[in-house]
């Protein structure tokens, strides 16, 4: 007798947290459209709402290559980004434990912001469930297992405010209209290859080296120093392939992104788009 009610504890307890999982997934989804929709919200109207190539006129000459590459004269400024992602995510500090991920993120040029909804996978059937997000000027950072335990949480903190910044600026490369002299980064010049370009929302000021491959496309970007922690700041690094025409813009759809150690850089991303959708100023 006393197996069969084992077996219905067991069956019991498999069903609640079945039922638990469901019904966290589903919060986890509604806090993923309460984030989205604050972004939305939180637009501004962009202007000019198309690209003149004049407006790239005594830029340093790499950066004049890239726009000249990436768009042309006449195309209509990023306003919104749906992107899904799919790749490799390594969380671990000290060697290379790569776990599966898909992601969607929705990204919003004025004013800049985005929402990164992540699973990531730690173990077969077990997903690792993350918010990344720049919000209105705020840096957020959620994860948490199953949806049911959080594992980490961090919330407008100077430093993650200026990583979560530092990120779009890195992604906008997947809307390289976001990087115009129009839409409030400024350019400077560093080489035949490479320029800096900095850019501010409300009190956090960003900046970044970006390096141009033989084509004019972004090839790599680096910042000096981004906080992993509220105390550790390190050199951070991001690479870019696979160039190809979305929208009549050219992006790239593979990227990798790492911390650069005295040792060498250690990756933490690699990812590819597996789709994206445009939604541009009228």
């Amino acid at each position: 007798m006393w197996i069969n009610w084992m077996a219905i504890i067991g069956v019991f307890i498999v069903v609640s947290l079945g039922i638990i999982a469901i019904y966290e997934s589903y919060r986890w989804q509604s806090d993923t459209d309460r984030l989205r929709a604050k972004l939305t919200d939180g637009r501004r109207t962009i202007q000019p709402p198309i690209y003149d190539q004049k407006e790239i006129e005594g830029l340093p000459a790499p950066v004049q290559r890239f726009f000249r590459t990436v768009i042309k004269d006449g195309q209509p400024i990023v306003a919104a980004v749906k992107l899904s992602q799919q790749g490799l995510f390594n969380l671990n500090e000290m060697e290379d434990k790569w776990s599966p991920f898909t992601a969607t993120q929705l990204a919003i040029a004025q004013r800049p912001g985005f929402d990164w909804d992540a699973r990531i996978q730690m173990a077969p059937g077990v997903n690792a469930f993350v918010h990344d997000t720049y919000l209105l000027g705020e840096g957020n950072l959620h994860a948490s297992l199953l949806g049911l335990f959080t594992v980490a949480k961090m919330h407008d903190t100077p430093e993650l405010n200026q990583g979560e910044l530092l990120r779009f600026f890195a992604e906008a490369t997947w809307y390289p209209t976001a990087l115009l002299p129009s839409q409030g980064v400024l350019w400077e010049a560093i080489d035949d290859t490479s320029a800096r370009g900095t850019l501010t929302d409300g009190t956090t000021t960003v900046s970044l080296v970006f390096t141009f491959n033989a084509e004019g496309a972004i090839a790599t970007i680096r910042a000096q120093a981004r906080y992993r922690d509220k105390v550790t700041a390190m050199p951070w690094c991001g690479r870019f392939w696979e160039y190809s025409v979305r929208n009549g813009m050219l992006i790239p759809l593979e990227g990798e992104v790492g911390w650069e150690h005295p040792e060498g850089t250690r990756l933490y991303f690699k990812g590819r788009i597996t789709e994206i959708n445009y939604e541009f100023a009228s």
